[in-house]
């Protein structure tokens, strides 16, 4: 028996049927797509015409009604559904953002860097910072188009960083045909290097305090964060656990570093002395940094981690960090 606000039309399938199409009251504040008859109208092939409606589920019955993303609302009658599922959620403004651009804006947070444009790529190139160069700000970011055969393009970036006494080195999105436009040539993994894949991960910083909240994150004696550069775009930040040994020396137990840019902010160098690990002092230092950073009005927050640390993936899965591409570091040939 039809229940009488879920009509039965001649050829329809009932509507309380999940087994005709899948949808039903459970789909209610989840989002679906839902693939429905247009009446009066006919197909190219000269049966019914069909459309796809997207969006969230917020009511069943009478009728389905799908709310959009531009907010608007379709009212779907129970016979008009041809087929429907329930599909993911729409990922957050922050992992709509493409890879290239999500790299270019994490170039921008250090300072003290020469950075050079070839169209669409970036060359860059900084002084070692604690005794070693940093390859992600000595290296070409190549994301995107340059009007180059694939031979100059590489040739190019070799000369640049040549001119600099530096390595050439190309970060590439693993998959994409920058990659393989530095693969052709011979352009490979640097063997002296542990680990090159890296994660680019983010995250809401909202997400992440209260994340940090949860696992009882507070203040920790002997922790500080300073400012060790400001201008009018970015403020770049260092936080430790400094004490005094009984010598008089001071030594740093655990230590991170964080810069934003607008509603942008990076992390990095989050480091725990292995003896001192376990006692909270890494998720204090993470803690204070992510505050300090919320004061300043980032909103997203982007760290990178090699593919291989497991515990840091964890750790930061379990904050709430998600990755949203992963990039490899390639030199040229011997």
């Amino acid at each position: 028996m039809t229940p009488p606000d879920e009509p039965q039309h001649a050829g329809t399938p009932a509507a309380h049927d999940l087994g005709a199409h899948g949808l039903g009251p459970h789909v209610v504040g989840t989002r679906v797509v839902v693939r429905r008859v247009v009446p009066g109208q006919v197909g190219p092939t000269g049966g019914p015409s069909f459309t796809d409606v997207l969006g969230v589920a917020e009511q069943w019955s009478p009728s389905l009604v799908v709310r959009r993303a531009d907010g608007t609302r379709v009212e779907v009658p129970h016979d008009l559904i041809v087929s429907g599922k329930p599909v993911p959620p729409r990922p957050s403004p922050r992992l709509r953002v493409d890879a290239g651009a999500a790299e270019a804006r994490m170039r921008l947070l250090w300072p003290g860097t020469e950075r050079e444009r070839l169209e669409e790529w970036v060359l860059q190139a900084s002084s070692p910072t604690g005794g070693r160069l940093r390859r992600r700000t000595n290296s070409v970011l190549a994301a995107g188009t340059v009007d180059l055969s694939p031979a100059d393009a590489r040739a190019h970036v070799a000369d640049w960083y040549a001119a600099r006494e530096r390595r050439p080195l190309a970060m590439v999105v693993v998959g994409s045909a920058e990659e393989e436009l530095f693969r052709d040539g011979g352009w490979h993994e640097p063997v002296d290097v542990d680990g090159w894949q890296v994660a680019l991960q983010l995250a809401s910083l909202a997400q992440v305090r209260r994340a940090l909240a949860r696992r009882g994150a507070s203040p920790y004696p002997d922790l500080t964060v300073a400012e060790t550069h400001r201008d009018e775009h970015l403020v770049v930040l260092d936080a430790a656990v400094e004490v005094e040994e009984p010598g008089g020396e001071r030594v740093v137990l655990a230590r991170g570093g964080a810069a934003v840019r607008g509603d942008w902010a990076g992390l990095h160098d989050l480091a725990v002395e292995p003896a001192y690990r376990r006692a909270g002092r890494g998720t204090a230092v993470l803690a204070a940094l992510v505050d300090e950073l919320a004061a300043l009005g980032a909103t997203t927050l982007a760290l990178h981690v090699l593919t291989t640390n497991a515990p840091a993936l964890a750790l930061y899965e379990g904050l709430g960090f998600v990755t949203h591409h992963t990039v490899t570091y390639l030199a040229p040939p011997d």
